[in-house]
């Protein structure tokens, strides 16, 4: 299996790229989330890959960093969802907003997303849950679900991801939801 590929970026049409190694060009599918921090063409580049093999083609789709790659591997896994739509699902949103729209239970986020509908998004939120790491998502601090409630009233209120995530660090471990909630307004209000 190819698990990446690096040589000089040959041409860029999104979301495909043709990446020479040694003489050889390799066509590559990247999820745009890829695609827009790619070199000019021209430059060195360095994808890590996942091969496809089915009995009408070999594909090869490229990513920029290992999240990434894992989160495409988990994705295709999904009954019904194949490289395409896992693609779509990369270049709709990060990595980073898949796993919290998974801890959250949110699936509003994924319907977003072109060719995800309310009942792929709701069995991608059933499958996925605990299968994309921590590290993945901003809320690597969500530890439990009295976390996670007041995570959520806090971004219901209308307060961004990062300062969410800024004021549930700031609690106590064992707070109960309702306090919670109020201490982490409060120091909000004071930020």
């Amino acid at each position: 299996m190819i698990g990446k590929l690096t040589g000089t970026l040959d041409h860029k049409n999104p979301p495909q790229v043709l990446v020479d190694c040694n003489g050889v060009g390799y066509e590559v599918h990247v999820p745009m989330s890829t695609f827009y921090n790619l070199p000019e063409v021209g430059q060195r580049v360095s994808l890590l890959t996942h091969f496809v093999v089915r009995e009408d083609a070999q594909i090869l789709y490229g990513f920029e960093n290992a999240q990434e790659r894992e989160a495409f591997r988990q994705l295709i896994k999904i009954s019904g969802v194949g490289p395409r739509t896992a693609l779509s699902v990369l270049s709709g949103m990060s990595v980073a907003e898949l796993s919290n729209a998974i801890t959250l239970q949110e699936a509003g986020r994924l319907i977003k997303v072109p060719g995800i509908g309310k009942k792929t998004a709701e069995r991608l939120l059933l499958e996925l849950k605990g299968k994309l790491g921590p590290d993945m998502g901003l809320f690597t601090t969500v530890a439990n679900d009295t976390q996670g409630d007041i995570l959520q009233a806090l971004l219901a209120l209308g307060y961004s991801d990062k300062e969410a995530a800024a004021a549930l660090k700031a609690l106590p471990a064992e707070v109960g939801v309702s306090e919670g909630i109020k201490l982490a307004l409060r120091a909000l209000s004071k930020g």
